[in-house]
């Protein structure tokens, strides 16, 4: 599904200049619409309300894009559509840029979304887990294929993985509640939020307060791009960084504005309210308020490096360029 603007704001467009033309009044020439699109990483939900607030205010067709948003998914990975040039950005992740990076793809990370790392431990208030040593002697349910991401923070946090089971498990919250394991590796702004809404209360531990930093949520080009389509590039990060900072102003009126725009994509209101206000602390710091939506310093990018050399992913500073941030944000 690739939306433009809403019907809402086609209408308004539409009656204002029937009104100029009526009146005989002069307008500005409308500003060239180049088509862009955006790749998403996932399916549409309050994930990328920041990136529907931009569509549906103007904020990119005022700078001159006409920008379509990609719908990812199990079978829509980000990085093929950014390789060929049918998406200008996509919404990828650090680890999987550097996979794709070490396989030959001439990506840059142009801005990071996700502050901290979206992955948790979940678990109940009666057998809570509130830091890494916690996890021995626990059963935790995970994707087999998560293995590495649980070695890593054991590694950062001299824990021992042996001690831990590691029960497979489909991604669902079934099996925290039936009591078949003790924690579950997730993400903050899923399972914990489906049990919230099933009115059980859980606890969370956030991975990335105890050294898993792995940018999420990232921005990637090409190096093509980056050299050749600067001012689109600088064009879609300004809307994006406008979007978001709208949508940290009131993250309800996001995931109301999720639901009109997507009404077919299954979505539940309520939810959506509470998964778009469990991101705005994974989103912002005070790392952002000093310098931006997005950015990051040579610092995070070393921690991230740390980490993911621990997932077997060998990368160097230079993945990351934030040359299109300080244009956007003007430093």
């Amino acid at each position: 599904m690739r939306p433009t603007l809403t019907r809402r704001t086609l209408l308004g467009t539409g009656a204002a200049a029937l009104g100029a033309g009526t009146l005989g009044l002069s307008t500005r020439p409308a500003l060239a619409q180049t088509a862009v699109s955006l790749q998403l990483s996932w399916l549409h939900s309050a994930q990328f309300a920041g990136s529907y607030i931009a569509l549906d205010r103007g904020l990119w067709s005022e700078n001159g894009l006409a920008v379509s948003l990609l719908p990812g998914g199990p079978n829509a990975p980000v990085e093929p559509p950014v390789v060929s040039g049918s998406a200008l950005v996509g919404i990828s992740a650090a680890d999987y840029t550097a996979a794709a990076v070490e396989q030959g793809a001439p990506f840059k990370i142009l801005g990071v979304a996700m502050q901290k790392n979206p992955f948790v431990v979940a678990s109940l208030p009666a057998n809570p887990v509130n830091e890494p040593a916690d996890l021995v002697g626990k059963r935790i349910g995970m994707a087999l294929a998560n293995t590495p991401v649980l070695q890593a923070l054991c590694t950062l946090n001299g824990v021992d993985i042996d001690g831990i089971e590691i029960v497979p498990t489909q991604y669902s919250a079934q099996p925290l509640l039936a009591g078949e394991v003790d924690c579950l590796l997730c993400w903050e702004t899923d399972l914990p939020v489906a049990m919230a809404m099933q009115g059980v209360e859980s606890l969370t531990m956030l991975m990335a307060d105890h050294g898993y930093a792995v940018h999420s949520q990232t921005y990637i080009a090409t190096e093509d791009s980056l050299a050749n389509r600067r001012s689109d590039l600088v064009a879609l990060m300004s809307g994006e960084v406008r979007g978001w900072e709208a949508y940290r102003e009131d993250t309800d009126a996001a995931a109301e504005l999720t639901l009109e725009m997507y009404p077919d994509a299954g979505l539940d209101l309520e939810t959506q309210k509470l998964q778009a206000a469990r991101q705005v602390p994974l989103m912002f710091s005070d790392l952002t308020d000093a310098n931006g939506f997005g950015w990051w310093t040579d610092n995070t990018v070393a921690a991230n490096i740390e980490t993911l050399a621990l997932l077997g992913r060998t990368v160097t500073p230079d993945l990351w360029d934030r040359s299109i941030l300080e244009e956007v944000h003007g430093t």
